[in-house]
């Protein structure tokens, strides 16, 4: 007859144990990985690019409600943005809210509008630089004019009946210009890379 081991486990029991040890370890894998997802992922939507939806139609016909982009951040690090280039900023009144416009004037430019034409004036254009602006289809006949202080843009809708910008609210600092969008993924039939005219950062 055996004497039955107190410190010994049946089958039954080993199995038990053995799965229980199984979920724990497979928990703790999941933690880990959820832990250096964060790290890699969060950094990378903070930094260096993100995607955004376009809403409203301030910026129509170039971008439409609805319209999926991923919006590259880290370029303008290295590079001043190029006039007339489509940029995502921080409204200035609500840095909590983002718009998508295009990017006009300058730190110390001098901006005109006349009769919905625009006019850049700069030290190197005492004379003034119009703008042609075929991105333009809604116009708005108005005339408008603005002096830029330092560290200041000027941005408009390329929907010009229809956008609420700087002609409105003011202009925007330099630390509220978040990127650019790089990619269009929807609509579906408009998938493609620099969507916009005038995209490009720098000369």
């Amino acid at each position: 007859m055996e004497e039955n081991n107190p410190n010994s486990a049946s089958p039954s029991s080993r199995a038990t144990l053995d799965k229980q040890s199984s979920k724990s370890s497979s928990f703790w894998e999941f933690v880990r990985y959820a832990v250096l997802a964060m790290l890699i992922v969060i950094p990378f939507r903070i930094y260096i690019a993100q995607p955004y939806i376009v809403e409203g139609s301030s910026m129509e016909p170039t971008f439409k409600g609805s319209d999926y982009l991923i919006v590259d951040q880290i370029s303008k690090r290295f590079k001043e943005p190029k006039r007339e280039s489509v940029v995502i900023i921080r409204y200035p009144k609500n840095p909590s809210l983002f718009f998508i416009k295009r990017l006009i004037a300058f730190p110390g430019e001098t901006v005109e509008i006349k009769k919905g034409v625009v006019v850049i004036y700069n030290d190197e254009n005492k004379n003034g630089i119009k703008l042609n602006e075929p991105y333009v289809v809604f116009t708005k006949q108005e005339d408008f004019l603005k002096k830029l202080e330092t560290d200041e843009y000027f941005v408009m809708g390329d929907n010009r009946a229809g956008s609420s910008d700087s002609r409105i609210w003011g202009a925007v600092p330099k630390k509220y210009i978040v990127g650019r969008p790089i990619i269009r993924l929807f609509p579906l039939n408009e998938i493609g890379v620099w969507p916009g005219l005038n995209y490009h950062y720098g000369p």
